[in-house]
């Protein structure tokens, strides 16, 4: 099941909401290492979603972006959808190609349709 973690919203500016926006709103959430996760979750349209970019602090002043590492791509899926859940990245066709950020990496669900996959012996040996 798709949930927010409320303690990450963003409450106030351009991107506040609050919990009357359901699982709709931009989240941050700090890591070690001076990298931060800048979230935005939806549901609508048949899917639940989430992007995520990642910032790096360089100094008191200055910040760089960065795609996310597999942990946190994890650590999202894991905080955003139960333990059991399927969520996917997807690779569209090019002609249906969106980028609107270089470093956002996505996660989706559908809501009426349960995601297949592959038998387990396709990917490794457990």
């Amino acid at each position: 099941m798709f949930h927010v973690p409320e303690k990450y919203r963003i409450v106030t500016g351009r991107l506040g909401s609050n919990s009357s926006f359901g699982n709709n709103g931009a989240f941050v959430i700090e890591l070690p290492r001076g990298r931060t996760l800048f979230i935005l979750a939806a549901d609508g349209l048949g899917w639940e979603h989430v992007s995520i970019h990642v910032e790096i602090r360089i100094s008191k002043k200055e910040t760089k972006s960065q795609t996310p590492l597999w942990d946190e791509m994890c650590f999202v899926k894991d905080l955003f959808w139960d333990e059991e859940d399927v969520v996917m990245q997807l690779h569209p066709k090019k002609s249906e190609y969106v980028n609107n950020h270089p470093h956002v990496l996505h996660l989706w669900r559908p809501t009426h349709k349960e995601i297949p996959t592959p038998n387990k012996l396709l990917v490794g040996v457990k």
